[in-house]
């Protein structure tokens, strides 16, 4: 059946770029699948855009806010109009850590231990022991990312004029760093595609890492014990379910390998996973036999 499909991306988040690349690739699937496209940059004219538009459906290729964080998703319902990814009050939990965290540890699923602070209490002292890692509420591709430790050059306490969060956001959440490695798994409907271990080759798995060509390498799957395996993808699939998440999510994971399975903890679920060509979700799409187009296919499908 050809649809007539907005496909919505770009706006004004810290993650613009990657959104227009995941937009981009998106619409050139579905009018290779024979769909109507009108791609949309979004505005603050968004919603008559669409409503001019008049489509059938809005495939959200949007990434950080507003697009992620329910805003659009509250928008396209008032609208009545179908949309691809998670709903509203899906987006608005997954978007924030710490409530990320009180719907899901209660659940049984393994995240570390967080605290929200005000960044100017950082000039005074750590909020947690060293190291640690702090990161704002509700950013996305690890925008912000800063990993404090007892040898770092931000400073003890924290300086004023050291760059970091601190210098962006008013609120940060300080969580216990956990060694060892990073993993992700991504959802796809009610099923959990596969397990994939980032191997930055400098530092740590932070926004350019993600989405630098050649700044990490992607295992695939990930060489890894099958219990370990076996459980990340069991732990992404219950975050997917327990959050209502809808379409494609991805989950991160944090693996201290001196700890066995018990040292394997999530760290967040993202509701509007990238769909660029160095993305997780279309590469482990590609590792179970689903061409880029068949994904992009099978997310419209569930938005309907």
């Amino acid at each position: 059946m050809s649809l007539h499909i907005v496909v919505l991306m770009g706006g004004w988040s810290s993650e613009r770029a990657v959104s227009l690349v995941s937009g981009a690739g998106v619409a050139d699937a579905l009018e290779s699948l024979g769909h109507r496209v009108t791609r949309i940059d979004m505005g603050r004219d968004v919603a008559l855009r669409i409503a001019e538009a008049a489509p059938d459906l809005v495939f959200n290729a949007l990434h950080g806010t507003p697009g992620e964080d329910g805003s659009v998703q509250g928008m396209l319902d008032l609208m009545g109009i179908p949309y691809t990814h998670s709903g509203l009050a899906t987006s608005v939990i997954a978007i924030d850590k710490q409530l990320t965290k009180h719907e899901l540890v209660p659940a049984g699923i393994p995240m570390p231990e967080g605290v929200v602070v005000a960044s100017e209490s950082l000039y005074q002292g750590d909020p947690i022991p060293r190291p640690f890692v702090l990161k704002p509420v509700n950013e996305g591709s690890s925008v912000g990312v800063a990993i404090v430790t007892e040898g770092g050059n931000y400073g003890n306490p924290i300086a004023r004029d050291s760059e970091g969060p601190w210098q962006h956001f008013d609120k940060l959440l300080a969580e216990p760093f956990i060694r060892g490695r990073e993993l992700t798994v991504a959802v796809l409907g009610d099923e959990a595609l596969a397990v994939t271990e980032l191997k930055p080759k400098s530092g740590f798995y932070d926004y350019d890492a993600k989405y630098t060509d050649g700044l990490t390498d992607h295992v695939c799957p990930a060489e890894i014990p099958d219990d370990v395996a076996e459980r990340a993808l069991a732990l992404a699939l219950a975050a997917h379910r327990k959050l209502g998440c809808r379409g494609a999510s991805r989950s991160d994971f944090r693996w201290d390998d001196n700890k066995g399975i018990d040292g394997l903890f999530l760290l967040e679920v993202n509701t509007q996973p990238g769909m660029t060509p160095l993305s997780l979700v279309p590469e482990q799409g590609r590792y179970r036999g689903l061409a880029y187009a068949e994904l992009v296919q099978r997310i419209v499908e569930e938005a309907l």
